[in-house]
């Protein structure tokens, strides 16, 4: 089982904090969030090596930076989405994987207990989401990729889920073992050839939680391990200039 980091993307509400860079290598807290990302896989035994990172915007700079990854390219990155990127990587996925947004900063701890947890399909819940909108702006709790669970099993994932249900967010950390793997894989290529669309969006433009819905629309079990905080998302330049006070525990 290796790390699979997705980053092809711009990141352009950013704005000019990626204009030379990509959105992964954007300081935080003084650091690059994807060195935040590789201290949290350090911490449950990944190195560096282990790293496949699906890059696309500005990739000859984390290859430069990072000459010890296994890159994929997402070459069609501006037309496409974070299904898309994944799936960019499917020969290296079929033992197994963790997957990881590459816009994010959490506790290692969160991977951890991914990889603890007995199923093959889980999912990193912050059950302290809320608290990270409260004076957010420019990307509100509608836009957040809401979870709503019965127990450890996970029932529904969409930014739909009214906030008041919702269990928690997902943190973009997933697991995979190889049988969930293989079911994902499955799904993916059920899905690609039977709709246009996943969830509100055009097949080439959905989110993973997309697929992960239509998964567990059809019975599929996934299941949640949880954060409480130790988890943000940087998204804007606003998230950018309350990261900080985040990561201390206010709001």
């Amino acid at each position: 089982m290796r790390p699979v980091l997705i980053g092809a993307g711009r990141g352009s509400r950013l704005e000019h904090e990626t204009e030379e860079l990509p959105k992964t290598l954007v300081p935080v807290m003084g650091r690059p969030m994807l060195e935040h990302v590789l201290d949290a896989l350090a911490q449950a035994g990944f190195t560096r090596k282990d790293v496949i990172y699906v890059c696309g915007y500005k990739k000859e700079v984390l290859q430069a930076r990072y000459p010890e990854f296994t890159y994929v390219e997402n070459a069609d990155w501006p037309n496409n989405n974070i299904l898309e990127s994944l799936l960019c990587a499917r020969p290296l996925l079929g033992e197994g994987f963790v997957s990881s947004y590459t816009d994010i900063v959490y506790r290692g701890a969160c991977v951890v207990d991914a990889l603890a947890a007995p199923w093959d399909k889980v999912l990193v819940c912050d059950t302290d989401w809320r608290r990270r909108y409260v004076h957010r702006k420019n990307h509100p709790e509608t836009d957040a990729e809401k979870m709503r669970a019965e127990g450890s099993r996970v029932v529904e994932v969409n930014r739909t889920i009214a906030s008041e249900a919702a269990s928690g967010e997902f943190i973009g950390v997933a697991k995979f073992t190889k049988a969930g793997a293989a079911e994902l894989l499955e799904a993916y290529d059920e899905a690609k050839a039977t709709v246009t669309t996943l969830g509100d969006r055009p097949f080439q433009k959905a989110y993973l939680i997309h697929l992960f819905e239509r998964m567990i629309e059809r019975g599929s079990a996934f299941h949640r391990v949880d954060t409480h905080g130790g988890y943000m998302e940087i998204d804007t330049l606003e998230d950018l200039s309350m990261a900080e006070t985040w990561w201390k525990g206010g709001s």
